[in-house]
């Protein structure tokens, strides 16, 4: 069994120079794949009051599009991260980016709420079918750096929800709110045809690992789910990931009514203001990469809480005393930046963990992570009081979580050390 999971790994790196498909090549067009769930969800922001008022609707209706979206993501998850163990990875990409495009033409010609709704969530849904593989692929290409991997095509996708408020508003000024979703459209057409031409057709992990092939094709969705969820230091690193996406989720659904209506700041410096808060992402993202091969992924995440902690705290306190938005602003470039840094360092902790799973490690992360993202709106809704406290209070909350799941393994492995040292 030892000898083959090294076989394995060792195979696993050259794999994109046997295919001939060039790394350089290949992480852009994984992160395109990825990107396509932040444009959907970012690009269409500054249309929404104007999408209410053509739709005839009030705004909250649309708001709750946001969470219909990422319900119907984390609902494709379950169902495509098994698959992507048993079944090629190009054909599950041409399915979620092709179903995507198909319901980026339908959105435009939508007569309703209702309409809207449903087709956002088959968006969602289908479009997982692409995302779920990206994770293992980049796990498949990097072996032991997978978190240098993630880094990287996080930092380039990063520039999709960096510009794309920008990109909406310009869309919205230029034409209407329809013009948004007909470019989603050409977007995920161009990234249909790279994927057609450049991505490898690899079968996904059945094939690796050690172990009996055949009955690793047979395990159900259930065995394969169990398998993840029975190690207990993945289980907290899942939370760990989980709650920090909370977090996000939570900013990604107050930012625009915590900026245009709170602080009252135009359509134009949100989406500079929002563009700010994604470079924070990137240069973490960068951060990451530099040092996560030295120090380790679980030492940068250790590092990445540790200035969400101090941030999220500042911002909590600002809002509570309702300081300017200046205080905010400098709250959330830090925080945003951290949260990326525990994001994919937990991530890449719990892949590593099960090379032989790694669609499914994806399906759980993903729908936990999107999961628990569509509730941010309820809750946020149902603490509303018309300031940003609710808002800076639940990604505090968020974050201590993250803290206290960090702390038991902490505990744990310092509990291990002490042991060994014992019996030595």
């Amino acid at each position: 069994m030892t000898s083959e999971h090294s076989n394995t790994h060792v195979k696993s790196v050259p794999f994109a120079e046997q295919l001939k498909v060039s790394l350089k090549l290949l992480l852009p067009l994984l992160a395109a794949i990825l990107a396509v769930s932040p444009l959907a969800v970012d690009m269409y922001l500054p249309a929404m009051p104007t999408l209410a008022e053509h739709l005839n609707t009030p705004m909250s209706m649309v708001q709750n599009s946001l969470s219909v979206y990422l319900l119907g993501y984390a609902i494709g998850l379950i169902l495509f991260g098994p698959m992507a163990d048993k079944y090629s990875r190009r054909k599950l990409v041409i399915l979620g980016i092709g179903g995507f495009f198909i319901a980026s033409l339908l959105l435009p010609i939508v007569s309703n709420i209702e309409q809207f709704l449903a087709v956002r969530f088959f968006q969602a849904f289908i479009s997982s079918a692409a995302t779920v593989v990206v994770p293992g692929a980049v796990r498949e290409y990097y072996g032991k750096d997978t978190a240098k991997g993630l880094s990287y095509v996080s930092m380039i996708m990063m520039l999709a929800p960096m510009i794309a408020p920008s990109i909406g508003s310009v869309l919205l000024l230029a034409h209407s709110w329809q013009l948004i979703f007909y470019v989603l459209a050409i977007y995920s057409f161009v990234v249909l045809i790279l994927v057609f031409k450049y991505l490898p057709d690899a079968v996904q992990t059945a094939n690796e690992g050690g172990g009996n092939k055949q009955e690793k094709a047979q395990l159900s969705f259930i065995q394969r789910y169990k398998i993840v969820l029975s190690n207990v230091e993945a289980r907290l690193d899942i939370i760990s990931s989980m709650m920090i996406s909370l977090a996000f989720f939570t900013y990604i659904t107050a930012i625009p009514f915590v900026y245009l209506k709170v602080f009252s700041v135009s359509e134009y410096n949100f989406s500079f203001l929002f563009a700010l808060n994604v470079l924070a992402l990137m240069t973490a993202h960068f951060t990451n990469t530099r040092f996560v091969v030295r120090k380790g992924s679980r030492t940068m995440l250790r590092f990445g809480l540790i200035v969400a902690i101090l941030a999220v705290t500042t911002l909590a306190f600002v809002n509570l005393l309702e300081l300017p938005l200046i205080y905010t602003v400098i709250a959330i470039f830090p925080l945003m930046g951290s949260i990326s840094m525990v994001a994919v360092n937990s991530d890449a902790l719990i892949l590593t963990k099960f090379p032989s799973h790694s669609g499914t490690v994806t399906a759980v992360i993903g729908t936990l992570r999107w999961g628990i993202g569509a509730l941010a709106g309820p809750i946020l809704a149902f603490f509303y009081d018309g300031s940003a406290k609710p808002f800076a209070l639940l990604m505090f909350f968020s974050v201590l979580v993250v803290l206290c799941c960090q702390l038991i393994i902490w505990f744990s492995d310092k509990k291990v050390v002490v042991q060994v040292q014992n019996k030595g």
